[in-house]
């Protein structure tokens, strides 16, 4: 698989780095992407079902709400990046999470059909990179205010999942 390399500090803001900082500088992203996948649905798997439903303080998302969380922000981060791939320059808005979270509904959903949505949705995401080219990776536009590289966002989604299981093993089954 190609390799694509961490952007530079002029591709992203500052707050990312939290999330680029749980990939490896090896430049294997599109394989940490799958292999994310793999290793997130197997953990996920691994819960007992009554932790799905678990909000580890009022106001919190449940395990069942991050993974819907996952599948709607990697579509969103994907369509950024076709926007800014194809040169497009129309400044894009943000969207508010927390106000998406109580309409995905996802606390009735089953966890194989959270986790079969988020497959699909990674899938067309790493066809969609399998399909640019090298040049285009460096192609940044503006969301929410924020600049981000093509590439960027490729991180972003890799670490962003990678935040969120770090999160769901500290604070939903830590004792």
């Amino acid at each position: 698989m190609r390799k694509i390399e961490k952007p530079g500090p002029g591709e992203h803001v500052q707050y990312v780095l939290r999330y680029f900082n749980l990939i490896p500088s090896d430049g294997r992203v599109l394989e940490h992407l799958r292999e994310n996948l793999i290793e997130t649905s197997a953990f996920l798997r691994s819960l007992p079902s009554d932790l799905l439903h678990y909000r580890y303080a009022p106001g919190k998302w449940t395990i069942k709400e991050i993974i819907q969380h996952l599948s709607d922000d990697e579509r969103i981060y994907a369509y950024r990046a076709l926007r800014f791939a194809r040169g497009d320059t129309t400044e894009l808005p943000g969207f508010d999470q927390d106000a998406y979270t109580p309409e995905t509904q996802a606390n009735i959903r089953t966890l194989d059909d959270l986790i079969d949505e988020f497959a699909t949705v990674r899938a067309a995401t790493l066809s969609l990179y399998a399909g640019l080219g090298d040049e285009v990776l460096l192609r940044s536009g503006i969301a929410s205010g924020n600049i981000m590289s093509v590439r960027a966002i490729a991180y972003h989604m890799a670490g962003h999942e990678r935040w969120h299981m770090k999160v769901i093993r500290e604070r939903y089954l830590a004792p």
